[in-house]
């Protein structure tokens, strides 16, 4: 990227090798991950800002050039390429029998699942979530740790039939349509006329606002992400008076604080081997078409992770 924009600002591109700084591991890639907040760099909408000329890209899966051994990693950027580098302390040992698409979604979306219930929410047995974008890459498996954390009724929303169909199928005891009007009154009805305990939020606009009003006392809206850039506000007397709770989380924050990430990935993995989670991944694009894959990602046309391909 040498500018932001739309998905055409992602442009093929011939560079050097990167040559790993000391305390840096150079990794071959074999699969790199999209995440939706790929397409918040590309405008450099991101919590982080972005400085150019840029290779986007913040995870990858392949092999490490100095030992051979199949590993995930994130990188910061650089991932949409045939090589990248990432520091020692963020490349992590791919359980044999686990694919690189299961490990990607395992190392971001997975890792924001398991704090999304353990570290942000906090959520105790038998409490009632809700997971938005239940088919989505996060979504997906929020939805599978609900009943492994021992969650009591879990919600989901997918826009379209085939998606909310996915979410039941992973272990969601209801789903419903996500679209703002009548959100509220659904997910009061999906929990038997009972506000909610926890929700996992992630459009913001109207959609948070809807959910914000179906939660009960001592509820918890958890924002980790905001696909519609619409931000909301929240009055403090709004808060005081229902005994709620508006928490934000940013998963790369985990990183600050030794152990708190590696602990989450190592259960994922753990978890992943027992057959208590499994992976959606969904298309794999070659490298070249990076840009059409951010706008199936944004659109979304897309189901559980998407991957590129840098040998295709």
């Amino acid at each position: 990227m040498t500018e932001f924009g739309g998905p055409e600002v992602l442009k093929l591109a011939e560079l050097p090798v990167p040559i790993p700084a000391p305390g840096e591991v150079l990794i071959r890639v074999t699969r790199a991950g999209l995440n939706f907040a790929d397409t918040h760099t590309r405008t450099n909408s991101y919590v982080q800002q972005a400085s150019l000329p840029l290779v986007p890209g913040g995870e990858v899966a392949g092999v490490r050039e100095d030992t051979g051994e199949r590993v995930v990693a994130l990188v910061g950027n650089g991932g949409y390429a045939e090589y990248a580098v990432a520091p020692q302390e963020r490349v992590f040992d791919v359980p044999e029998g686990l694919d690189d698409g299961s490990a990607l979604a395992m190392i971001i979306q997975g890792t924001t699942a398991w704090h999304l219930y353990r570290t942000a929410a906090r959520v105790a047995p038998g409490e009632s979530v809700v997971v938005h974008s239940a088919a989505g890459g996060v979504g997906s498996l929020a939805v599978q740790l609900g009943r492994a954390f021992a969650a009591g009724r879990v919600i989901a929303t997918a826009s379209g039939e085939e998606r909310r169909a996915l979410a039941l199928e992973l272990g969601a005891d209801v789903a419903v349509d996500p679209a703002p009007e009548g959100l509220t009154e659904r997910l009061l009805e999906a929990n038997g006329g009972e506000p909610v305990d926890v929700v996992f939020e992630m459009y913001g606009g109207e959609a948070f606002e809807a959910s914000y009003r179906a939660l009960a006392h001592f509820g918890r809206i958890v924002v980790c992400g905001i696909s519609t850039q619409v931000p909301n506000h929240v009055s403090t007397g709004s808060l005081l008076r229902h005994s709620r709770s508006v928490v934000g989380f940013y998963l790369f924050h985990c990183l600050e604080r030794p152990g708190m990430f590696a602990e989450a990935l190592s259960d994922l993995f753990s978890r992943a081997a027992a057959g208590e989670v499994r992976a959606i991944v969904g298309a794999t694009y070659p490298l070249a078409e990076a840009g059409r894959a951010q706008a199936d990602l944004r659109e979304r046309r897309t189901t559980g992770k998407l991957l590129l391909d840098p040998s295709a």
